[in-house]
């Protein structure tokens, strides 16, 4: 959604007199709010323009990979948003775009691809005066680089970012999208260092300085993946969730870093059990340098031996109310709708059935409704899911929800005193496949005492 433009007089840095920069706060659909900002001096023409977050820092950085098809023009077209930390890749012309290249740049992949040739090309004058025979391979490098803008070369468009602020459009969404990837990761040492966290250092045996290293395992988000945030909310919603199972016996306090500011926060924490379900952490975050404040249920104990796939059938408004623990591993379907959320979609959530709906519906659908990149086609087709989605929550027939968490850390509450006696929920353990474990780090852990 967006707002009306700002304006405001600024310093032009070519001439030296005042110029006219305009701010406009808008929403990239199925990504976060954005504030695009564009510059023009009326006295010697200069114009620039630079995308920046309205918000903080993300809890991990984001790794997008696009495997392009041979002359496939939709692919080429979808909306890229690189920020200032991010870095692209294109292997088979072993190219790379370096964070300082392109900040802030909300285009598309032919659009971030054609301005990496223009600003390869804008020195070729110097060059071929200085060094022809440098020039005439940038010239030839240029000519492969717009070939694949084109479409002529099918190739991969990789996207990293260690902030998690950027994006490549899946216009499938909330389907899974083919081609693309997109993976979370947790940042490495000099990666917060990178970003303006604060980072703390300790002391070898030699008394000398020695920074934590954060070793990635190949090919897995790791089994951090375990203690990752079973939900996400305000301390609003968190309270009204857990605090009518059972109350806080002890809570701790320790210090930890904003991930809004960086700067230095309190984390409390405690323990809670969860009737039907498991022992859960609690923990809230509140900084006093910007005000920022988080809430995340986290699992407790070690991770189990098998996936869940929990379904419940929808069939009145108590069913709605029901309450809901989707983690951060859990996949969402509804077939009733063809509706299905890879995991990682959403996050951790503690909600309802009914708040579970309406977050699907504000999140991938509104975006669409209401967004400024919207094609009217695709306007249309969101707001005919959005209705699909309305007649689920007014219960104009009866539909299935189902959760699969490879890590069996959700839960569906049920109307009983036990799950095995709600008629409504069909609870299923299954071996997890050697593709789920490698996503979840778990083929590299060694549980062997030496």
């Amino acid at each position: 959604m967006a707002e009306d433009a700002h304006e405001l007089e600024s310093l032009c840095m070519s001439c030296g007199e005042n110029g006219t920069t305009r701010l406009l706060l808008t929403t990239i659909p199925h990504f976060r709010e954005i504030v695009l900002m564009a510059f023009e001096c009326p006295h010697c023409n200069e114009r620039n323009n630079e995308v920046q977050f309205a918000g903080q820092l993300q809890p991990q950085g984001c790794r997008f990979t696009l495997s392009v098809p041979q002359h496939d023009l939709k692919a080429l077209n979808r909306q890229v948003v690189k920020s200032d930390s991010a870095t692209i890749k294109v292997p088979e012309l072993d190219f790379e775009v370096p964070p300082e290249a392109q900040r802030g740049v909300l285009s598309t992949v032919e659009g971030v691809l054609l301005k990496a040739g223009d600003d390869l090309e804008r020195l070729q004058e110097e060059r071929r005066k200085v060094d022809p025979h440098t020039a005439a391979s940038i010239d030839a490098f240029i000519l492969k680089l717009r070939a694949y803008a084109r479409g002529e070369q099918a190739f991969t468009f990789s996207l990293e970012d260690p902030s998690g602020n950027s994006f490549i459009e899946n216009p499938n969404a909330p389907k899974e999208d083919p081609i693309l990837l997109r993976e979370h990761y947790d940042r490495t040492h000099e990666q917060q260092k990178s970003l303006g966290f604060l980072s703390v250092d300790h002391e070898n045996e030699d008394g000398k300085q020695e920074e934590d290293v954060v070793e990635e395992l190949h090919g897995a988000v790791g089994a951090k993946l375990a203690q990752q945030a079973i939900a996400q909310g305000n301390s609003e919603q968190i309270s009204a969730a857990l605090f009518k199972y059972t109350a806080p016996e002890e809570v701790m306090t320790f210090p930890a870093t904003c991930g809004a500011c960086a700067g230095r926060c309190e984390t409390r924490m405690y323990m809670t059990n969860i009737p039907y379900f498991k022992e859960v952490i609690v923990m809230a975050a509140s900084c006093d340098t910007c005000g920022f404040r988080n809430s995340e249920v986290k699992p407790g104990g070690s991770i189990s031996a098998k996936g869940k796939k929990i379904s419940l059938a929808v069939e009145n408004q108590i069913d709605l109310t029901r309450d809901l623990i989707k983690s951060d591993t859990a996949g969402v379907e509804i077939p009733e709708v063809e509706l299905e959320l890879m995991p990682g979609t959403l996050g951790g959530l503690v909600t309802t059935v009914e708040g579970l709906v309406k977050t699907i519906s504000e999140s991938n659908v509104h975006g669409f409704e209401i967004g400024d990149s919207a094609e009217i086609v695709t306007r249309q087709k969101w707001m005919e899911f959005d209705a699909k989605l309305q007649d689920l929550l007014e219960l104009k027939k009866s539909w299935t929800l189902v959760l699969d968490d490879s890590l069996g850390n959700s839960f569906i509450a049920p109307c009983t005193d036990s799950s095995s006696d709600d008629n409504q929920i069909s609870v299923r353990e299954y071996e997890r496949s050697w593709e789920q474990n490698e996503e979840l780090g778990l083929n590299h852990m060694n549980t062997g005492t030496s």
